[in-house]
């Protein structure tokens, strides 16, 4: 179906497709806008090409179709503007992408670095850095564990810390893979409302790829859902029917529901 008209577009893709070098189509050609301050869950199942349309809005994946335009930058096509784009769009990993060595703040102080020249990462960062990122760990509740190895904390702990290296990025967008999938249930929805109350307060623009769709529906102002690399529903998650989840899934039950993974809270 055509994505919805919103106004306001904070990232636009017009026509963006993904086809791989084995010929594979990860993403048909999309079209869809997102708006300042939502929360967008990209729904559906493994391989329905969620990830490819979440990594292709920084450029993780370079679309082989189309292009994303920025409301502030434009078109995101040239080396500079890729740059300027990933550092108002900060990434959280669905396996923290975290170095298990470092502390939670030295991890933290990561998500400073694209602010600073490569020679200037070789040194210590300005005290204004360490206060921002005191500051990101204060906001995910992990002020405590600021000088613990992040090997020693839970992944629900490991996954805040992750949220926080967003936020020390002061992005105006946050991209999200899948980052409650190796959670337990309650583990899960603590840290998506965490992540949902800092976008609502922030005005930050969310776009979050999830299998669950009770987590989606609880969280998200609009839905994506995507089957076979093509969205097949764009709208409010009120707007889900049964023959839409059986466009997403296959199916006309709700088994997806149930959590697939399990973890340390």
């Amino acid at each position: 179906m055509n994505a919805q008209a919103l106004p306001d577009p904070i990232i636009q893709l017009d026509g963006v497709g993904m086809t791989y070098a084995d010929g594979t189509v990860g993403l048909h050609e999309t079209t869809t806008r997102f708006r300042e301050g939502d929360l967008t869950v990209l729904l559906g199942l493994s391989g329905a090409g969620k990830s490819t349309l979440l990594r292709s809005v920084n450029h993780l994946v370079k679309p082989t179709s189309g292009l994303i335009w920025s409301r502030a930058l434009g078109p995101i096509a040239t080396r500079n503007n890729i740059r300027a784009h990933r550092r108002r769009t900060a990434m959280i990993f669905q396996h923290h992408q975290l170095l298990p060595r470092f502390t939670a703040l030295q991890n933290v102080l990561t998500g400073r670095l694209a602010y600073h020249s490569t020679v200037r990462g070789f040194f210590p960062l300005p005290r204004a850095e360490l206060r921002i990122a005191h500051e990101s760990l204060e906001r995910v509740g992990l002020a405590d564990k600021a000088l613990t190895r992040v090997d020693n904390l839970s992944g629900g702990q490991m996954q805040r810390v992750g949220i926080a290296r967003a936020l020390a990025q002061q992005p105006e967008t946050i991209l999200a893979d899948e980052p409650v999938a190796s959670l337990d249930p309650a583990t899960s929805d603590k840290v998506l409302g965490l992540l949902r109350g800092i976008c609502t307060e922030d005005g930050i623009t969310a776009v979050i790829s999830l299998h669950q769709l009770e987590l989606a529906t609880k969280f998200a102002d609009r839905i994506l859902g995507l089957a076979g690399g093509r969205v097949v529903f764009d709208g409010a998650p009120g707007e889900l029917t049964d023959a839409v989840i059986h466009a997403i899934y296959g199916t006309g039950d709700r088994e997806h529901d149930r959590p697939l993974h399990a973890a340390t809270a």
